[in-house]
């Protein structure tokens, strides 16, 4: 079982060179049942400009108690009804934002054997990777990856991070430090709205030196039959809320409300808030992405 788990059962396939092969078909391990599948335009029950809460962050923390007040409760509303949101006018850097975008991309379109020096195991996933889970045969994502921990300090290994290209180590460290801090802004906005002290839920999470934080680049090829396969299958987040930097031009994310998949239309400059299994207010709703 140890062996089992030091390594990938089976050798790993980048999604990346699959894709730039010139397939016209994609393999059978990454065709979803018919059930799983992306559902074209016609298949929604929701129209079409319905679209996750976009809320104005600056004012949850407003002098104004009247757009305080107004900002929290749309957050309570967004967080009972969707489960997600998004958060513009949150303090992080537009240019930061735009720099890690350019720079992942740049890291992806390294030649493999570069990024084959950081290719994952499922020891701990950290680094590059194309796949979860260590069952033989098992249905694969339209998808590659890098994971690399942040918080605690005590996880970080900079070793493990990209050295190439040259900014990358140094930007994600800056944008690591910047998302944590809105998430701990994020968390004293639940404790808030949940009735609680502002630091209980951040505390509860381990305080601002203990609290983890992972960071997850997802990079979604072209594909050739994007109509039978997904990028990210349907999941819940694990943790207690994740904070998404999505593509401004590709929308990809779907997430589920009553029995409708919705298309998450990104505000620019925009944060998408999901909240996770940790901190669930009433109700779960689950994600996915689809490739192109």
């Amino acid at each position: 079982m140890m062996n089992c788990l030091q390594s990938w059962p089976e050798p790993v396939v980048r999604v990346q060179s699959l894709a730039a092969s010139g397939i016209q078909a994609i393999p059978e391990r990454y065709i979803k049942p018919p059930s799983h599948r992306p559902l074209s335009k016609s298949d929604f029950s929701l129209p079409q400009e319905v679209n996750i809460p976009v809320i104005d962050f600056e004012n949850v923390f407003s002098s104004d108690h009247r757009l305080r007040d107004e900002a929290l409760r749309c957050m309570y509303s967004a967080c009972s009804e969707w489960g997600f949101f998004q958060v513009v006018n949150h303090g992080v850097s537009h240019e930061l934002m735009k720099g890690v975008r350019e720079m992942w991309r740049e890291f992806f379109n390294l030649p493999v054997e570069v990024k084959q020096e950081y290719a994952n195991s499922p020891v701990t996933y950290e680094g590059y990777g194309s796949r979860l889970g260590v069952q033989k045969g098992a249905s694969l994502d339209w998808s590659d990856y890098f994971f690399l921990h942040y918080m605690p300090v005590s996880l970080r290994n900079q070793n493990k991070w990209p050295a190439t290209p040259a900014t990358c180590r140094e930007m994600v460290a800056e944008y690591g430090r910047e998302v944590v801090k809105l998430g701990g802004k994020l968390m004293k906005a639940f404790s808030m709205n949940l009735g609680l002290e502002e630091d209980f839920l951040l505390n509860s999470f381990g305080g601002e030196e203990n609290v983890g934080a992972c960071l997850r680049v997802n990079y979604f090829p072209k594909c050739p039959q994007p109509d039978l396969t997904l990028g990210l299958s349907p999941h819940s987040d694990p943790g207690g809320m994740t904070i998404l930097l999505p593509d401004e031009n590709v929308a990809g994310l779907q997430v589920r409300r009553n029995d409708s998949w919705v298309t998450v239309k990104p505000a620019p400059n925009a944060f998408i808030i999901n909240i996770g299994d940790q901190i669930q207010v009433p109700l779960r709703l689950p994600a996915r992405s689809w490739p192109f």
